[in-house]
């Protein structure tokens, strides 16, 4: 029988915290052990911990606690894996839940400080599509895949990621510190959080990571202790402006030992393989930006400011073209639009393109 992690969606991972947990820590214990080559299947909730539902409105998005966040299924232990090791997670199959949600806040997305809005979709999917009240006219194909995925990383990366992203918080930097209120297991209270992506995985939002993609971690611990949540329906690419569309979901996956590949490779960070094509692109509009500031000041080789400018005339495009509000366009934003480098060679001014799929639109 394929080994299997369930979760009871009916509660979430702070009342329900066995077989998960919500920071990333290397003395959390396995929730399951396998062997090199098995395939399991994986049950997550969705990334908000089950605090989101179809009730809710924008004004209750107040009442959220962002400590809860991302409830993952796991450790899995895989035997055989030590550091120096890949582990190969080679994707199967996710399959969603019927119902899913993207929120804004003036907290998140990458233009806050020009669009500080808040907003709340709710989705209903059904026959591989999402589409929502709360967004008229369009219609979301389903492109599945799961938004963490990593393994735990070792005392010692640890100490080093904890140490830099303190001095980075001094500096001003957005991060999240340490936060033992809701941590699970309460083990973990001092460990990393998992909103940002590291050098074990995480956080990756990497949307080419659907069925028939393979994701290789440098193993940092013994069994490696592979975790994973935080599930997206759709998403575009680079999830600008706050959150995909959020749902739960069921991961099945290869697992397998690469003896001794991130040391021979020198790889020190996740990367990805596809033999597969990706489904070809379709129609799309495209805005551009370069290194140029609102006050038409010229930067030099800044992709930072670049992508800034592109996706800010997106956003207006949106709200032009189709006759969104500035909330619908963030939201249009978060989950189709895909921000590309298009080139860097130029100095000193690089062009980053926002690509906008024209055939979500029906109406």
């Amino acid at each position: 029988m394929m080994p299997r992690l369930d979760v009871d969606l009916s509660r979430s991972l702070v009342e329900s915290p066995q077989g998960g947990h919500n920071r990333w820590h290397p003395d959390i214990e396995p929730a399951l052990r396998i062997r090199s080559g098995e395939v399991v299947t994986i049950a997550t909730r969705d990334s908000f911990d089950g605090q989101i539902t179809p009730a809710m409105t924008v004004a209750d998005l107040a009442r959220i606690d962002f400590s809860r966040g991302h409830p993952l299924t796991g450790p899995i232990h895989v035997a055989g894996a030590e550091p120096g090791d890949l582990l190969a997670v080679e994707v199967l199959d996710v399959t969603t839940a019927g119902y899913g949600f993207t929120l804004t806040t003036p907290q998140m997305g990458f233009l806050r400080d020009i669009y500080p809005a808040a907003c709340l979709v709710h989705w209903t999917i059904a026959d591989r599509v999402a589409t929502s009240r709360d967004m008229p006219g369009l219609r979301l194909r389903a492109a599945p895949f799961m938004g963490v995925m990593g393994v735990a990383p070792s005392h010692e990366q640890m100490r080093r990621m904890l140490e830099r992203e303190t001095a980075l918080l001094g500096d001003g930097g957005a991060v999240l510190p340490p936060e033992p209120r809701n941590a699970v297991p309460p083990r973990a209270a001092a460990g990393l959080r998992t909103l940002p992506p590291r050098e074990n995985g995480g956080n990756l939002d990497i949307k080419q990571a659907v069925a028939g993609t393979t994701i290789y971690f440098p193993v940092a611990v013994d069994g490696a202790l592979f975790s994973t949540g935080d599930a997206h329906f759709a998403q575009g690419d680079g999830e600008a402006c706050g959150c995909a569309v959020e749902v739960a979901a069921t991961l099945t996956a290869r697992f397998s030992v690469l003896k001794g590949a991130a040391r021979l490779a020198n790889q020190t960070m996740p990367s990805l393989s596809r033999e597969l094509p990706l489904p070809p692109s379709g129609p799309f509009h495209a805005t551009t930006g370069t290194c140029i500031t609102g006050t038409g000041r010229n930067l030099a080789e800044d992709v930072t400011q670049a992508t800034r400018q592109a996706l800010a005339n997106m956003i207006e495009h949106i709200r032009y073209r189709y006759g969104y509000s500035l909330e619908q366009a963030l939201v249009v934003a978060n989950v189709a639009v895909d921000l590309r480098i298009s080139q860097i060679v130029n100095v000193p001014n690089m062009i980053v393109t926002a690509f906008l799929p024209t055939d979500i639109f029906n109406g």
